[in-house]
């Protein structure tokens, strides 16, 4: 392991995967992106509630939106890894989560993904389709998926 992508979410799940893969990065001496990546819907939401505050116009852009992702990396990583000895880049993505995964993983050039998957049965992994399994299938590289 080089670099290594880990993805951080609101959930306590994601939060435990990003601490465990800055341990495991400091033991190699490697270097971990982390990512929190804000869905389409997720900034509509977003945009409206703001909007419905402020008299009709919203501050909130892409560029917010992509910064605030950005930013809530960065304390994610600063409070769950301040104290390991590894190199941390905090990114943040709008847009769907698998695709922002991989292109992220990607422009870091990492040679491992920590994510948390849904616990889903493989029926509804087929019906509803897992991003954990679709980057496990268009990743070149590790893949570290938690479930529990």
């Amino acid at each position: 392991m080089q670099r290594a992508l880990a993805v951080v979410d609101s959930d306590e799940r994601s939060r435990e995967m990003v601490h465990e893969a800055g341990e495991l990065a400091a033991g190699v001496d490697a270097e971990v992106v982390i990512l929190h990546v804000t869905t389409e819907e997720e900034f509509r939401e977003n945009q409206d509630r703001l909007a419905e505050g402020s008299s009709g116009t919203s501050m909130y852009s892409v560029e917010t939106a992509q910064e605030g992702a950005r930013q809530y990396a960065a304390n994610v990583g600063t409070e769950l890894l301040g104290d390991v000895d590894v190199t941390i880049t905090a990114v943040g993505a709008l847009g769907e989560k698998r695709e922002e995964i991989l292109a992220a993983a990607r422009e870091h050039d990492c040679d491992y993904v920590f994510i948390t998957g849904a616990n889903r049965s493989p029926t509804g992994k087929a019906l509803f389709g897992d991003d954990a399994q679709s980057i496990i299938l268009n990743f070149d590289g590790s893949v570290v998926v938690r479930t529990e």
